[in-house]
């Protein structure tokens, strides 16, 4: 399925005009990209410092049913989307090694790592699908382009 991520770019273009607080910017654009393709889990993670040392992802502004609230590291398709620096498109969660299931009704997934001004990762945009193969790497463009407003 192509998925129009232009006209989604500039609506949220517009939409975060001005804005400056990332909570927000992130807030709106999980609402916008969850009701305009209706998926079924749209949110980010964000890395925070563990209070015993180190980073994690910690569950931010999101559309759907209750997540995951912490991932570490390298640690299911988030965490090693945060590892690798890189888009992971996972067409069928089962067959993801490490998948952390925050919820058995999700069955593919993408997650689109988010880098500020020096390159590092400061947090992941984590979409799921009901279906299988629900996401392609015709996908990755259009959701890089979009974190970019970030």
């Amino acid at each position: 399925m192509k998925r129009d991520y232009d006209s989604v770019y500039q609506q949220l273009a517009a939409l975060l005009e001005g804005e400056t607080d990332p909570v927000v910017r992130m807030a709106e654009m999980a609402a916008v990209l969850h009701e305009r393709f209706d998926f079924w889990w749209t949110g980010f993670y964000r890395v925070t410092p563990r209070p015993e040392g180190g980073t994690e992802l910690l569950l931010g502004p999101f559309q759907g049913p209750v997540a995951c609230i912490h991932i570490p590291y390298a640690k299911g398709v988030c965490g090693t989307a945060w590892a690798r620096h890189k888009t992971i498109v996972v067409p069928d969660v089962e067959q993801f090694p490490g998948h952390i299931a925050c919820s058995a009704a999700s069955r593919s997934e993408i997650v689109v790592p988010i880098f500020n001004e020096i390159g590092a990762v400061t947090a992941v945009l984590d979409i799921d699908s009901r279906e299988l193969a629900a996401f392609s790497d015709d996908d990755v463009p259009g959701l890089e382009k979009i974190v970019s407003l970030l």
